[in-house]
């Protein structure tokens, strides 16, 4: 299935720039980076409670949030894209 997972951490401290760090870090670790902090995911539903819990540990839930989004197996009739950066199958083959 897909998951868009989005995320908005304070920076306000070097500890949360810290944090934003690792999140982001965590989220390249799952899926591609679409939009400076929303990332898209193919996971099954195991990966994803894994990833939450890994993301709900490094967050400070009183000062930043992640947002989850199951967009199902079907996600492709459901995503659209307008503008700059090209969209791509994130399930398609990877050239190196």
């Amino acid at each position: 299935m897909l998951v868009l997972i989005t995320y908005d951490v304070n920076t306000e401290t070097a500890a949360g720039r810290k944090r934003l760090r690792l999140v982001a870090k965590q989220c390249t670790n799952y899926g591609q980076r679409v939009q400076n902090s929303v990332f898209e995911c193919v996971m099954d539903a195991a990966k994803c409670r894994k990833v939450k819990a890994i993301l709900e540990d490094i967050i400070d839930k009183d000062k930043d949030s992640l947002r989850f989004y199951y967009l199902g197996n079907n996600y492709k009739n459901k995503v659209e894209h307008i503008g700059a950066k090209e969209t791509f199958d994130i399930e398609g083959t990877l050239i190196i």
